[in-house]
């Protein structure tokens, strides 16, 4: 618990240290990074799973590391035209969720497997946003252990010049 922690605080002051790098560029101010930063630390620490970075997850992804990743935006207007490679889809809502359907949740067990400690990652379009959130929570509240959230998304993904499918 103390080793999540440290990890999640470390996601934060990352996160800050992006944003606040991208602030400076965009006329962002250090009050705005913050609330930011905070909430995204909440949100992990509500979520219980655990936050890559887009390096680490390009080098898990060339080191071939057996694992799912699941792309969380609308399938028409995101994961059709762009997405990791490799990435399989489902669709999250924007705000977090409290509950979750029977079919939903059927589908999305169904989609995870049955190996609770699989290697799983989620990511959605960029880091303010929430798909990701709802679906390493809900996976964590399905009983999946070993759940991490990529938070830049595709937008930081192609920023990094790392590769894409265009399956469009």
């Amino acid at each position: 618990m103390l080793g999540q922690k440290v990890i999640i605080s470390a996601a934060a002051v990352i996160l800050v240290l992006v944003v606040a790098g991208t602030g400076l560029a965009f006329g962002t101010k250090d009050l705005d990074n913050e609330k930011i930063a905070v909430n995204f630390y909440r949100e992990v620490e509500r979520g219980g799973y655990k936050v890559v970075a887009a390096n680490e997850l390009k080098s898990w992804i060339d080191q071939r590391k057996d694992m799912l990743i699941v792309d969380t935006m609308p399938y028409e207007d995101s994961y059709r035209k762009v997405h990791i490679p490799g990435a399989l889809n489902f669709v999250f809502p924007v705000p977090e969720m409290k509950t979750m359907d029977e079919k939903t949740k059927s589908d999305f067990l169904k989609l995870l497997g049955q190996s609770k400690g699989r290697l799983i990652v989620f990511y959605c379009g960029f880091t303010q946003c929430t798909r990701s959130h709802n679906a390493a929570m809900w996976a964590v509240k399905l009983g999946y252990k070993n759940v991490y959230r990529y938070p830049g998304g595709i937008k930081a993904w192609e920023e990094g010049d790392y590769p894409v499918e265009n399956p469009k």
